[in-house]
C-alpha cells in the first residue's frame, strides 16, 4: 500500500505527463524491439521537470523512495534515484552506507544511461572514495550492461577530485566490451582525466591502449585533444 506522500508524488508526476514527448523519449532512449531500453514505458517528463518535483519530496522516506524505483515508468525511477542523489549529498555516513547498499540492490531498475548517469558517481562513487572499490571491479564485468556503466560511472566521483587510477584500470577491464554504451561512457571518464586531471595521464593511456580500443571510445576521449594530435590518433599515427 502507497503511504500518502508517495500517492501524492505519483499524482503530481503524472499530471505532467506528456504523449507527444512520451513518444520521442521512447525513441530516443531506444525502447523498441532487441534495443537496449526494449519496454521501457516514457510519460513524457524532461529532468528540468524531475528535478523541480525532487525538490519538493526531497525529504520523503527512503522505504518510499525504493518503492518508486521499482516502478515501470521510467521519469519516477528517474525521480527515485534523483532523490537518493539529494539525500546522499545530505546525509552522514550510515546514511550515506543505506544508500550505496540500496542502489545495489535494485540494479535491475536502473536500466538506462541517464539513470546511470545521473546517480552512480553521487551515491555509489561518493560512498566508496575513501573505501576499498572492489564492488566496481565486480561490476565491471557483470553480464548487467547497466552494472557496467555504473562502475565506470561512479569513477566520475574520484575524477572530480583529482583521482585517477581506478578510472584507467576499469577502462582497460572493459577495452573489448561489445556495447557501445559502455564504449561511450569509458571514452568520457578517459575525456574527464585529460580535461579535470592531466592530458599527460591521458595521453600515456592513449599511447598504450588506443590501437585496442574501440573507436567509439577513442573518438569520445580525444575529443578536447589539440586537432593535430587528435588526427593522429584517429589515423593510427602516434
Amino acid at each position: 500500500m502507497q503511504s500518502d506522500d508517495l500517492k501524492k508524488l505519483v499524482e503530481e508526476i503524472r499530471s505532467l505527463a506528456s504523449p507527444q514527448k512520451a513518444i520521442l523519449l521512447a525513441r530516443f532512449f531506444k525502447t523498441g524491439k532487441g534495443e537496449y531500453g526494449e519496454g521501457d514505458i516514457f510519460i513524457g517528463l524532461q529532468v528540468p521537470q524531475a528535478r523541480i518535483i525532487v525538490k519538493k519530496y526531497a525529504g520523503i522516506p527512503l522505504e518510499d523512495v525504493l518503492a518508486l524505483l521499482t516502478s515501470k515508468i521510467h521519469e519516477e525511477r528517474l525521480i527515485a534515484l534523483l532523490v537518493m542523489v539529494k539525500k546522499a549529498e545530505r546525509a552522514g555516513v550510515p546514511e550515506k552506507e543505506i544508500l550505496f547498499k540500496k542502489y545495489l540492490e535494485n540494479t535491475r531498475y536502473i536500466n538506462n544511461w541517464d539513470l546511470v548517469d545521473l546517480s552512480a558517481d553521487r551515491i555509489i562513487g561518493s560512498y566508496l572514495f575513501d573505501k576499498p572499490k572492489d564492488i566496481l571491479y565486480e561490476l565491471a564485468v557483470s553480464e548487467n550492461l547497466w552494472e557496467r556503466r555504473i562502475a565506470i560511472l561512479a569513477t566520475f566521483d574520484f575524477i572530480k577530485k583529482g583521482f585517477y587510477e581506478d578510472t584507467l584500470k576499469i577502462v582497460k577491464t572493459v577495452l573489448g566490451d561489445r556495447q557501445d554504451l559502455i564504449h561511450k561512457a569509458a571514452g568520457w571518464m578517459l575525456r574527464e582525466i585529460g580535461k579535470r586531471c592531466s592530458q599527460e595521464v591521458l595521453e600515456q593511456f592513449l599511447m598504450a591502449n588506443y590501437r585496442q580500443m574501440p573507436r567509439t571510445m577513442l573518438r569520445y576521449s580525444i575529443e578536447r585533444l589539440p586537432e593535430p594530435l587528435r588526427l593522429q590518433y584517429l589515423h593510427g599515427e602516434k
